[in-house]
Protein backbone atom coordinates (compact mmCIF):
# COMPACT_ATOMS: atom_id res chain seq x y z
CA UNK A 1 0.00 0.00 0.00
CA UNK A 2 1.41 3.40 -0.98
CA UNK A 3 1.77 6.17 1.60
CA UNK A 4 -1.10 8.09 -0.06
CA UNK A 5 -3.38 5.02 0.04
CA UNK A 6 -2.46 4.52 3.69
CA UNK A 7 -3.29 8.16 4.57
CA UNK A 8 -6.58 7.99 2.67
CA UNK A 9 -7.65 4.66 4.17
CA UNK A 10 -7.09 6.04 7.68
CA UNK A 11 -8.85 9.38 7.08
CA UNK A 12 -11.39 10.26 9.73
CA UNK A 13 -14.21 12.78 9.64
CA UNK A 14 -15.05 15.35 12.33
CA UNK A 15 -16.93 12.65 14.27
CA UNK A 16 -13.84 10.41 14.40
CA UNK A 17 -15.37 7.92 11.95
CA UNK A 18 -14.27 6.93 8.43
CA UNK A 19 -14.79 9.67 5.86
CA UNK A 20 -17.93 9.44 3.72
CA UNK A 21 -18.20 10.42 0.05
CA UNK A 22 -18.71 14.14 -0.45
CA UNK A 23 -19.81 14.24 -4.08
CA UNK A 24 -19.67 12.30 -7.32
CA UNK A 25 -21.65 14.57 -9.67
CA UNK A 26 -19.57 16.54 -10.22
CA UNK A 27 -16.79 14.41 -8.84
CA UNK A 28 -14.95 16.30 -6.13
CA UNK A 29 -11.89 16.02 -3.96
CA UNK A 30 -8.29 17.01 -4.44
CA UNK A 31 -7.71 13.49 -5.76
CA UNK A 32 -11.01 13.47 -7.72
CA UNK A 33 -12.22 10.40 -5.86
CA UNK A 34 -15.39 11.92 -4.38
CA UNK A 35 -13.84 12.25 -0.91
CA UNK A 36 -12.36 15.28 0.87
CA UNK A 37 -9.10 13.47 1.57
CA UNK A 38 -6.01 15.51 2.22
CA UNK A 39 -2.43 14.48 1.73
CA UNK A 40 0.85 15.11 -0.01
CA UNK A 41 0.59 17.86 -2.58
CA UNK A 42 -2.70 19.25 -1.25
CA UNK A 43 -1.36 22.56 -0.01
CA UNK A 44 -4.88 24.00 0.16
CA UNK A 45 -6.10 21.25 2.54
CA UNK A 46 -9.28 20.41 0.58
CA UNK A 47 -10.91 18.72 3.56
CA UNK A 48 -14.21 20.61 3.84
CA UNK A 49 -17.29 19.09 2.18
CA UNK A 50 -19.58 22.04 1.52
CA UNK A 51 -22.94 22.33 -0.20
CA UNK A 52 -22.73 25.18 -2.67
CA UNK A 53 -25.20 28.05 -2.51
CA UNK A 54 -25.49 31.20 -4.61
CA UNK A 55 -24.14 33.51 -1.89
CA UNK A 56 -21.00 31.44 -1.41
CA UNK A 57 -20.37 31.05 -5.15
CA UNK A 58 -20.56 34.84 -5.58
CA UNK A 59 -18.37 35.35 -2.51
CA UNK A 60 -15.62 32.95 -3.54
CA UNK A 61 -15.57 34.35 -7.09
CA UNK A 62 -15.04 37.85 -5.64
CA UNK A 63 -12.14 36.39 -3.60
CA UNK A 64 -10.48 35.17 -6.81
CA UNK A 65 -11.63 31.53 -6.78
CA UNK A 66 -14.35 31.21 -9.42
CA UNK A 67 -16.07 27.88 -8.85
CA UNK A 68 -19.15 28.56 -10.99
CA UNK A 69 -17.62 29.09 -14.42
CA UNK A 70 -16.99 25.89 -16.42
CA UNK A 71 -13.35 25.30 -17.36
CA UNK A 72 -13.48 22.42 -19.86
CA UNK A 73 -9.72 22.63 -20.47
CA UNK A 74 -9.33 21.39 -16.87
CA UNK A 75 -12.30 19.02 -16.95
CA UNK A 76 -14.21 21.35 -14.60
CA UNK A 77 -17.95 21.68 -15.27
CA UNK A 78 -18.54 24.63 -12.92
CA UNK A 79 -20.57 24.39 -9.75
CA UNK A 80 -24.15 25.37 -9.08
CA UNK A 81 -26.19 25.68 -5.89
CA UNK A 82 -26.78 22.26 -4.33
CA UNK A 83 -23.52 20.73 -5.58
CA UNK A 84 -21.28 19.16 -2.92
CA UNK A 85 -17.63 20.20 -3.23
CA UNK A 86 -14.42 19.77 -1.27
CA UNK A 87 -13.22 23.24 -0.35
CA UNK A 88 -9.92 24.44 1.02
CA UNK A 89 -10.21 24.73 4.78
CA UNK A 90 -8.94 28.30 4.75
CA UNK A 91 -11.51 29.40 2.14
CA UNK A 92 -14.38 27.98 4.19
CA UNK A 93 -13.01 29.56 7.37
CA UNK A 94 -12.63 32.90 5.59
CA UNK A 95 -16.25 32.65 4.41
CA UNK A 96 -17.30 31.70 7.95
CA UNK A 97 -15.63 34.82 9.35
CA UNK A 98 -17.34 36.94 6.67
CA UNK A 99 -20.77 35.40 7.27
CA UNK A 100 -20.85 33.63 3.88
CA UNK A 101 -19.99 30.03 4.80
CA UNK A 102 -22.05 27.33 3.07
CA UNK A 103 -23.59 24.34 4.85
CA UNK A 104 -21.43 21.25 5.45
CA UNK A 105 -21.76 17.50 5.04
CA UNK A 106 -20.01 16.86 8.34
CA UNK A 107 -19.66 13.10 7.85
CA UNK A 108 -17.60 13.99 4.76
CA UNK A 109 -15.44 16.74 6.34
CA UNK A 110 -11.91 15.77 7.32
CA UNK A 111 -11.08 15.86 11.04
CA UNK A 112 -8.41 18.48 10.32
CA UNK A 113 -11.23 21.06 10.41
CA UNK A 114 -11.42 20.53 14.18
CA UNK A 115 -8.04 22.24 14.47
CA UNK A 116 -9.76 25.51 13.53
CA UNK A 117 -13.26 25.22 14.99
CA UNK A 118 -14.94 23.07 17.63
CA UNK A 119 -17.50 20.48 16.58
CA UNK A 120 -20.25 22.46 18.32
CA UNK A 121 -19.71 25.35 15.89
CA UNK A 122 -19.43 23.05 12.87
CA UNK A 123 -22.73 21.38 13.79
CA UNK A 124 -24.52 24.72 13.33
CA UNK A 125 -23.55 24.47 9.63
CA UNK A 126 -24.72 20.88 9.20
CA UNK A 127 -26.61 20.29 5.95
CA UNK A 128 -28.35 17.27 7.51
Amino acid sequence: MSQQEKVVSQALNVFGKPMQICGLEPITGFYRDGFCHIGKGDFGVHGVCAIMNEDFLIYTKAQGNDLSTPRPEYGFVGLKPGDAWCLCANRWLEAYEDGKAPKLKLESCHAVLLEALPLSVLKTFSAN
